[in-house]
C-alpha cells in the first residue's frame, strides 16, 4: 500500500524526515518496500494566459498559440494539445526552464530537457504550455492542463499549486501491509502506529456522524436478508451534487496513493478509503428501484456486468446488493454498470457497510477479481467505523460537489460488535522479551494505538479495540509493547548461566537430517520450491515413470487458486526443481547440484491423510551441467546419470538398505525421461533415476543433459524402521582372498543385474563384488563386451583355494544361465 508523506502528516505531527518514517515504521513491523519522490522542480514554470489559437500554417495538428504570461508582452508557442483554446489560464514552461519529459524511444523513461527558443514546422515557439504528466502532477497526457479563471496570472506556478492546497513534491511510501494487519491499510491506521512511536498526538477530522433514522431513513429502505455476509449496512443521502473534477489538492492525494482521479464524486469515496480504511460505493440514487437496498446471496449461477463493462458469471452464494429488481454490485468487490455515478447524476447514495472477510475473499478469488475494496474486505475492516466513514464522504460531497446532505441516515445493524478482553502480566512481557519494560510505558503504547488498559494486581485487563480482529491472545498484546518499544531496544545478554545438571547423551538425529547432511557434504545444496503448479504441468508430470512404475493418480486440484499458476498440487519435486535449474542457468551458472525434501500429492483409493487423496514424502536429487569451473589442470567434470545413480547407491548404503536395493533399466525411458532406471526396495517400487528427456528440459528453456533421482522418502523411512538395528562386526583377522574373472556377454546386458546376480551366487563367503573393466573394441566379437569382475572371498578362518574355487565355479555357472556370458581365458 502507497503513503503519502503529507498526507500523513494531517494526522500526526512526529518531526521525522520520510526516510526516518520509513525506517521507523520498518523496526515496527510495517516493511517499508520503498520511497519514491513525487513531483519535480517547477521553478521556471508560470501561469501564463492564452490570448488567442490559431491554426499552424504547415501542421494539421498543431496550433500556434499567443500567450501572455503576466509582464504584457505577448509570446508565441506552438501546441499539439486538442484542447488548447483561447481564454486559459494554463501552466507554462518558460524559455530556459528544465523539464522530465518522456523518452521518444521509451516513454516509460524520463529525460531532462531543457527548453529553448525553437521553431516547430516553420513557426517560432517560445515555452510550452504543459501536461500534467509533463509536471510530474499526474499521467494524464490527453492534452493540457487548464486552470481555475482566477488563477493569478505571471504567478510562479508552484506557488499557485501551494494556494491551492497542492503540494508541488511529496513522498509516495510503499508498506508492504501483512495480512493480519488490517488496520494499517489507511493513512490513520499507519498514522496511529506513528503517533505511539513519536510519543505525540493522533488527529483525526471532525465528522458529524447523524442518528439513524431521520429524513434519509424515510427515503431510502434497506433489507439484509444475510446477518452473517452483512452485519451492519450504513447509507447516507446526498442531493443535489454535480459531478465534475476534484480540486488539485485531492488528486494530488490520490495519485501519491497510487490512485487515478476520475471525478469528484468517486474519487472522494476513494479518498475515504485511503483515509480510514474503509471502503465504500457510491450509487445514482435515482438509479436505484423503489429507493431500495437488499443483501442476499445466489441461489444459482447468474450473470452480472460490473464497473468494468465485464460480464460475469456469479457463482452460487455469492453476496450481491440489490434494489427493488435487480443486483446492484457484488458486495465487497465491484458495483454495478446499471447504477454507477455519471456525469448526469445529481443524487448519490454513499454505502458503508461491513462484509465478512471469508464471503468477499471467496468471491474476489472465484470471480479472478480483487480490487481496492476486496483487498481490505478481505482482511478485515473495523466493525464500527461505517457511520463516520459515510458521513466524512457526506461532507466532503456537499464541500466539493455542491451536495446537500439529508438529515439522518440508514443504519441496518443486525448483529452488533462485542469488544473481546484479554489478560496481559507484567511477568510475562519481561519472561518473552527478555527486557522489563517499564508499566507506564506498556501501557501508553497500548493506549496509544486504541487498546483499553485496567491495571490489575499482576498487569493489565485490556480491551481490544474493534479494528484489530488480529489480536485475540495475551501473546498478541506481548508483540504490540514489543514493536512498538523497540526491538532494537531489546539488547542482547552479555553473559548467560549454565545450568549444574548432568548433560543427557544426545539422541541419534532424525533420519531427515542424516541425508541432508550426507548430500551437503558431498557438495549438493538444498532446494524449496512451491507445492503448487499449472494444472497442464501437473497432469504432464503425474507419470508412474518418476516413481519406478508405480500408478499414480490424477493431479489434486486446488479451490480458489490465486493464479493458474498455482491450480494444483505437484505429483512430483522434478518440475520445480527444472524451474530452480532453469534459474540458474540463465544467471550464468555452469551447473547444478541439488536435493529437496517435500511432499507430493495424487488422487488414489486408499488415501494417507483423507480418503482418495494421498500424500507421501519425497527425496529428489538433480545435477547438470559442469561441477564446478574449468581448472588449469583441465576441464570441470560434466555432470552423469552415474553421478544421480552413485548418490542414491551411497545414501541406501550409509542407511543399511543397499542389499534390499535393485535398479532395473528402462532404456526405452517415457514421455519425461530419456532413459532411466526404476528403483525397488523388497521388490516394492520406491523410484526412478534416471535423465530427463531433452524435449521436457526444452519446455524450460534448459540446453544439455539432465540427471535426476526422485525417490519415495516415506517408504524408505518405513523400510528404516522395520529393519534390525545395525551391528558392529570386527575386522576379520585372516586374509582375503581375491580372484577376478572376464566374461564375454551381449552388448546390451545390464551390468549392475551381472553384478548382483554374481554377488548372490558368491554366497556367505563372498565379501565384495566389483566390476573394473568393460571392454568393446579389437578381439571382441560384434554386438558383445568384456566385463571384467573382481571379487573378494573371506571368512573368520583360513580359506582353502578348492572352496574358493568352489565358489567362483558358482559365479561363473549363474552368469552363464542368466546371461550367456562366456568365460575368457
Amino acid at each position: 500500500m502507497r503513503i503519502s508523506y503529507n498526507w500523513i502528516a494531517d494526522y500526526v505531527q512526529p518531526g521525522w524526515s520520510a526516510d526516518e518514517l520509513a525506517d521507523r515504521l520498518t523496526m515496527s513491523g510495517l516493511e517499508v518496500e520503498s520511497v519514491d519522490q513525487m513531483g519535480r522542480d517547477m521553478t521556471g514554470v508560470v501561469v501564463g494566459h492564452v490570448l488567442d489559437v490559431k491554426q499552424h500554417p504547415n501542421a494539421d495538428r498543431l496550433r500556434v498559440c499567443s500567450v501572455d504570461l503576466g509582464d504584457g508582452v505577448p509570446v508565441q508557442i506552438v501546441c499539439g494539445a486538442p484542447n488548447v483554446a483561447g481564454g486559459q489560464r494554463v501552466p507554462v514552461a518558460t524559455v530556459g526552464t528544465a523539464l522530465h519529459l518522456p523518452d521518444r524511444k521509451d516513454p516509460d523513461t524520463l529525460v531532462p530537457v531543457t527548453l529553448k527558443r525553437s521553431k516547430i514546422r516553420g513557426e517560432e515557439s517560445n515555452g510550452m504550455i504543459c501536461a500534467e504528466d509533463e509536471l510530474g502532477l499526474g499521467d494524464d497526457h490527453d492534452g493540457i492542463m487548464v486552470l481555475a479563471d482566477d488563477a493569478p496570472l505571471g504567478r510562479p506556478f508552484a506557488e499557485y499549486l501551494a494556494s491551492q492546497g497542492v503540494a508541488v513534491s511529496d513522498q509516495s511510501i510503499d508498506i508492504a501491509i501483512t495480512p493480519n494487519r488490517p488496520d494499517a491499510i489507511s493513512h490513520i491506521g499507519v498514522a496511529r502506529d506513528v503517533a505511539a512511536l513519536a510519543d505525540v498526538a493522533l488527529s483525526r477530522p471532525d465528522v458529524a456522524v447523524p442518528e439513524a433514522g431521520g429524513d434519509a431513513a424515510s427515503q431510502v429502505t434497506v433489507e439484509i436478508l444475510d446477518p452473517e455476509g452483512c452485519n451492519r449496512y450504513v447509507g447516507i443521502l446526498v442531493r443535489g451534487v454535480t459531478i465534475g473534477d476534484s480540486p488539485a489538492w485531492m488528486k494530488s492525494r490520490l495519485e501519491s496513493a497510487g490512485l487515478r482521479p476520475l471525478n469528484n464524486v468517486v474519487d472522494i469515496t476513494n479518498y475515504v478509503m485511503m483515509e480510514c480504511g474503509q471502503p465504500l460505493h457510491a450509487f445514482d440514487f435515482d438509479l436505484l428501484a423503489d429507493a431500495t437496498i437488499r443483501v442476499r446471496r445466489t441461489n444459482g449461477p447468474e450473470k452480472f456486468t460490473t464497473l468494468d463493462d465485464q460480464e460475469r458469471e456469479l457463482p452460487v452464494g455469492t453476496l450481491m446488493i440489490t434494489d427493488g429488481q435487480r443486483d446492484v454490485a457484488i458486495a465487497g468487490v465491484m458495483g454495478g454498470q446499471n447504477s454507477e455515478v455519471s456525469d448526469s447524476t445529481t443524487n448519490v447514495l454513499i454505502e458503508s457497510a461491513w462484509f465478512d472477510p471469508g464471503d468477499v475473499r471467496r468471491a474476489s478469488k472465484k470471480l479472478g477479481l480483487q480490487t481496492d475494496a476486496s483487498y481490505r474486505f478481505e482482511r478485515g475492516v473495523d466493525p464500527t467505523g461505517q457511520a463516520w466513514a459515510a458521513a466524512r464522504a457526506a461532507e466532503l460531497m456537499r464541500d466539493l460537489a455542491g451536495g446537500t446532505i439529508v438529515p439522518g441516515m440508514v443504519d441496518a445493524h443486525p448483529v452488533r460488535w462485542q469488544p473481546s478482553r484479554v489478560t496481559l502480566r507484567r511477568d510475562r512481557i519481561t519472561l518473552v522479551l527478555g527486557v522489563s519494560v517499564p508499566d507506564a510505558e506498556a501501557q501508553r503504547l497500548l493506549n496509544a494505538i486504541g487498546f483499553v488498559t485496567e491495571a490489575t494486581d499482576d498487569g493489565w485487563l485490556v480491551t481490544v479495540p474493534p479494528h484489530r480482529p488480529d489480536v485475540e491472545r495475551e501473546i498478541d498484546l506481548i508483540e504490540e509493547v514489543a514493536r512498538l518499544y523497540g526491538l532494537d531496544r531489546i539488547e542482547e545478554p552479555s553473559h548467560g548461566t549454565v545450568p549444574n545438571a548432568r548433560l543427557a547423551p544426545p539422541k541419534p538425529l532424525p533420519l531427515r537430517i542424516r541425508v541432508a547432511d550426507r548430500l551437503v557434504g558431498l557438495g549438493y545444496r538444498e532446494l524449496y520450491t512451491n507445492s503448487m503448479m499449472r494444472l497442464d504441468r501437473a497432469e504432464q508430470f503425474a507419470s508412474a515413470g518418476l516413481r519406478g512404475g508405480e500408478p499414480v493418480g490424477a493431479p489434486v486440484g486446488t479451490l480458489n487458486p490465486i493464479s493458474q499458476e498455482m491450480a494444483a498440487l505437484r505429483p512430483s519435486l522434478l518440475p520445480g526443481a527444472l524451474q530452480v535449474l532453469a534459474h540458474n542457468l540463465n544467471h550464468g551458472q555452469p551447473g547444478l547440484q541439488a536435493f529437496e525434501f517435500g511432499h507430493v500429492f495424487d488422487r488414489h483409493d486408499g488415501g494417507t491423510i483423507l480418503p482418495g487423496y494421498r500424500e507421501q514424502e519425497h527425496l529428489l536429487v538433480l545435477v547438470s551441467g559442469k561441477d564446478g569451473l574449468d581448472a588449469w589442470s583441465g576441464p570441470a567434470a560434466e555432470a552423469s546419470l552415474f553421478e544421480a545413480k552413485g548418490t542414491v547407491e551411497g545414501l541406501l548404503q550409509s542407511l543399511g538398505l543397499g542389499r534390499r536395493v535393485r535398479m532395473n533399466p528402462e532404456p526405452t525411458g517415457s514421455d519425461l525421461t530419456h532413459y532411466h532406471l526404476n528403483v525397488t526396495l523388497d521388490r516394492k517400487s520406491i523410484g526412478t533415476i534416471g535423465a530427463v528427456s531433452p524435449e521436457v528440459a526444452g519446455e524450460f528453456g534448459i540446453e544439455g543433459a539432465v540427471y535426476f533421482a526422485e525417490i519415495n522418502f516415506s517408504a524408505l523411512v518405513a523400510a528404516i524402521h522395520s529393519s534390525r538395528p545395525v551391528q558392529y562386526q570386527e575386522v576379520s583377522r585372516f586374509p582375503v582372498v581375491e580372484r577376478d574373472i572376464a566374461v564375454l556377454v551381449s552388448g546390451g546386458t545390464p551390468v549392475g543385474d551381472m553384478l548382483q546376480a554374481a554377488q548372490r551366487a558368491g554366497g556367505k563367503l563372498l565379501r565384495n563384488a566389483r566390476v573394473f573393466d568393460v571392454y568393446e573394441g579389437k578381439g571382441i566379437p560384434d554386438g558383445h563386451k568384456s566385463v571384467a569382475i573382481g571379487m573378494a572371498f573371506g571368512a573368520d578362518r583360513t580359506l582353502k583355494d578348492q572352496e574358493v574355487d568352489k565358489a567362483v565355479s558358482k559365479v561363473v555357472k549363474t552368469l552363464s544361465n542368466q546371461f550367456s556370458a562366456e568365460l575368457r581365458g
